[in-house]
């Protein structure tokens, strides 16, 4: 699923996508097919000794991206990696350090950055409207994994890690809140729960029906739940689910402010809710109004829905225009992945001893002062 849309949002970006290389020569030859490229890489060493390629996209399972990445980067192929960056901090960070010494873009696709009512919130919090911060909560829900015979890769700790629902979605809400909200959690105390004790075994692609075969013991959550603090000691709430059913993918937050609150709904991307003492009021998306930010992601005009790959799209547009030498802002990068690992890992440290946790970043400080790897 990634993988096809990493290649519509590099052709959407003007970019030549060059080739396709899957788990075997026959699925890459018919993926790339499928995508009209040539099938000229059997296997990703073709790929890194090709000197025309300049940015490798990974979009493997989750234990591959550090092998793939690292491999990437020493051979000086500019790389965007779907996350998590690796399913461990320590390797987050030793692959950010690599990119940074080398002097190429480690981008990270935390693309609900890319709503232009997104940017409209962070602009306006920015510039003081909604006072300081009393609450946050939210929540990311999606239903796909609710039949006790859905199956995927994901599942497994061997190719997905260690977490799932949290690693995968919740990872989305952490980055986009701390990004719109100006806040950093410094502190959680986490649940995970597996709703569904055993599915069928295999490594079907996300957002599959159902799969067939022997059962095996589910060993990642369904359901995380978190309480949260920032450093300023605001307290946050998030319920993450991949069995919520009828939530395809909701991403949900509310910010309340001293002076005002803001929702955002990802699957009503079009519209943003703007809370008052004295009332509330709907802002829609509109490119002629609002912020620079909104108006430079409005690609279309008010009322003509934009989603989801219009957020890929703009996001590979501002990856390859940092290659170029430009700094675009909200660009999520590997400083941004190994901060969401650290998250990921305060979790799961926290569902293990039942208590509040640090989130240990000290690293992230350091460094900022599908399954087809497309190329």
């Amino acid at each position: 699923m990634i993988g096809a849309v990493h290649a519509a949002a590099i052709r959407a970006a003007g970019g030549d996508l060059a080739g396709v290389v899957a788990s075997t020569p026959e699925r890459s030859a018919q993926v790339a097919k499928e995508w009209d490229v040539p099938a000229r890489y059997p296997d990703i060493a073709a790929v890194l000794a090709d000197d025309s390629v300049a940015v490798v996209h990974i979009c493997t399972p989750n234990a591959l991206h550090v092998r793939h990445a690292e491999a990437a980067l020493r051979a000086g192929k500019h790389v965007i990696c779907e996350k998590p960056l690796a399913t461990s901090a320590a390797d987050a960070e030793r692959l950010t350090a690599l990119a940074d010494r080398a002097g190429l873009l480690l981008a990270v696709p935390f693309v609900y950055r890319y709503h232009p009512l997104v940017r409209e919130i962070r602009d306006r919090r920015l510039r003081g409207e909604f006072g300081a911060w009393q609450l946050i909560h939210g929540s990311y829900l999606q239903d796909w994994m609710l039949s006790e015979d859905a199956m995927s890769w994901r599942v497994d700790p061997a190719e997905g890690g260690p977490s799932r629902a949290f690693a995968d979605i919740g990872s989305h809400w952490c980055d986009l809140v701390e990004w719109v909200a100006g806040v950093r959690f410094t502190e959680l105390t986490a649940r995970l729960d597996t709703t569904i004790a055993t599915r069928p075994a295999g490594t079907g692609a996300s957002f599959a029906t159902a799969g067939e075969g022997p059962r095996v013991e589910v060993r990642t959550e369904d359901v995380a739940t978190a309480l949260l603090r920032t450093a300023e000691g605001v307290p946050a709430t998030l319920t993450v689910s991949q069995v919520s059913a009828g939530r395809k993918n909701r991403l949900w937050f509310e910010l309340d402010g001293a002076d005002g609150s803001a929702v955002f709904d990802q699957e009503n991307a079009e519209t943003a809710w703007l809370g008052a003492q004295d009332g509330a009021r709907i802002l829609v998306r509109d490119p002629q109004h609002g912020s620079a930010e909104q108006r430079r992601l409005s690609r279309l005009p008010a009322g003509h829905a934009q989603g989801y790959e219009d957020c890929f799209a703009a996001f590979v547009t501002d990856a390859y225009a940092a290659i170029g030498g430009a700094a675009p802002e909200g660009l999520p990068t590997g400083v941004d992945g190994v901060r969401s690992a650290h998250i990921v890992d305060a979790v799961l440290r926290s569902a293990a001893s039942l208590a509040w946790t640090d989130v240990d970043d000290t690293a992230t400080t350091r460094t900022a002062t599908t399954q087809e790897t497309l190329v």
